[in-house]
């Protein structure tokens, strides 16, 4: 599990005064009437979820993995970020074994489109599409660019018996053309939001495929929801109350910290979590992200003496998933003989302690600190679920509906003008 640690935040935090509209916004979660309630499907999903089609996507997950040695992920923000993030933690960035999962269809680039379309002609690859409309449109690029490469590779037949769609389960242009086609299908629920979909079809398929244990993160999500469904004493609503009080005091951005590579796409699941959420009506902390050590030396000097506009929170897992020790050498130039013998997951965790130190003590920025022993996929699930029930907590702290986003469409109108799309009649 995941444990929260507030002793950092240089504020008061008046837990009490906050429990009254915390006892009225966690009712209207569990009874599903608060703001957006037709997108509270996640709430009780580790209770309700589709048992059925959990085994189905195990089986596809093995179909897939006997049969292809690459899987691409075709999705962008709650449909790819989730699944990504819980990969890499797992896995991390360099597995040596298994099926080898490429994520596209997050992006325009023509660069990364036309490499990853190159290094595929000479993989035996199956394609798991995600949308619930059908037409996003970076995702619905991507996915005529693979489909294409796949048709004149193998033929009609067999690209189709090598696609995986989850999508809405009765309507949309995907559901149609996977009907059409005879995809295999796995359904996207219509009360369930992209970025809270991360425990359905959307991250199981990709996740059992990449050999983790999907019981595990189910498993560990129903925890989390268990501890929290009407313990308002859990760390799941203080995270969210502390974030609302400094959020009040003036600080205007929450600065994501981990000290793993591999775990940066959780900072990236967590921005769009936090900002699609709460970033309405000139309201929200602005969610940004930073990989220590690395980014010690480009944004350390900010951090601690620069404008105080943001606080930390910080993701710190004590157990690496492997370990190096420091060498010993005979000529000590670069004088690191001190830590011969010593783990480099020893030296991170110093790390760790010396920058909290610094930012908290001469820098005044309030830090909370989340650690956990190990981050598998049962601690996974349970952090998954902990912070989409906190980020709701969060949103309706700050009388916002968690579940929808509308400033995204302004964008999306002036983009499509600008190419030209015909006006649907």
């Amino acid at each position: 599990m995941i444990k929260l640690n507030y002793e950092h935040v240089l504020h008061e935090i008046d837990f009490k005064k906050y429990r009254p509209k915390l006892e009225k916004i966690n009712a209207g979660i569990n009874n599903k009437t608060g703001a957006g309630n037709d997108y509270l499907g996640w709430a009780d999903w580790p209770v309700n979820y589709d048992k059925g089609e959990f085994e189905l996507i195990k089986k596809n997950a093995q179909k897939i993995r006997e049969k292809y040695d690459t899987l691409v992920v075709t999705g962008i923000g709650g449909s790819y970020l989730g699944a990504r993030a819980a990969i890499e933690a797992i896995n991390g960035l360099m597995p040596q074994k298994g099926v080898e999962i490429i994520f596209l269809g997050h992006t325009f680039s023509p660069t990364l489109t036309a490499q990853t379309l190159d290094y595929l002609k000479t993989r035996n690859f199956a394609i798991n599409v995600i949308s619930k409309s059908g037409t996003t449109t970076e995702t619905s690029i991507a996915f005529r660019l693979l489909k294409k490469l796949l048709i004149a590779k193998v033929g009609k037949k067999k690209a189709s018996e090598a696609i995986f769609a989850t999508t809405d389960a009765k309507t949309g242009a995907l559901r149609k053309l996977a009907t059409q086609n005879g995809y295999t299908t796995f359904t996207l629920p219509s009360d369930i939001g992209g970025r809270y979909s991360v425990l359905t079809a959307v991250g199981l398929l990709p996740l059992a495929v990449a050999g983790i244990n999907i019981d595990e993160l189910m498993a560990g999500a129903l925890k989390a929801r268990a501890e929290s469904y009407q313990n308002l004493d859990h760390d799941v609503y203080k995270y969210a109350v502390i974030r609302d009080t400094l959020y009040r005091k003036g600080y205007k951005s929450e600065l994501y910290v981990v000290y793993e590579p591999q775990y940066t796409m959780i900072n990236e699941w967590l921005k769009q979590l936090y900002g699609e959420s709460e970033g309405k009506e000139k309201k929200g902390l602005f969610p940004s992200s930073v990989s220590f050590s690395t980014d010690l030396h480009s944004l350390g000097q900010f951090i601690q003496e620069g404008s105080p506009i943001l606080f930390e929170t910080t993701l710190f897992v004590d157990n690496p998933n492997q370990d190096v020790d420091v060498p010993f050498e005979n000529e000590d130039l670069d004088e690191l003989n001190y830590l011969a013998g010593k783990g480099l997951g020893f030296v991170n965790k110093q790390a760790f302690q010396g920058t909290l130190a610094a930012h908290v003590k001469d820098g005044g920025v309030p830090n909370l600190v989340f650690t956990t022993n190990k981050l598998d996929a049962y601690t996974l699930g349970y952090m998954f679920y902990f912070f989409m029930r906190s980020c709701a907590v969060s949103a309706y702290l700050l009388d916002i509906n968690p579940f929808n986003q509308p400033g995204v469409e302004v964008y999306k109108k002036n983009m499509f003008a600008l190419l030209g799309k015909p006006k649907q009649k």
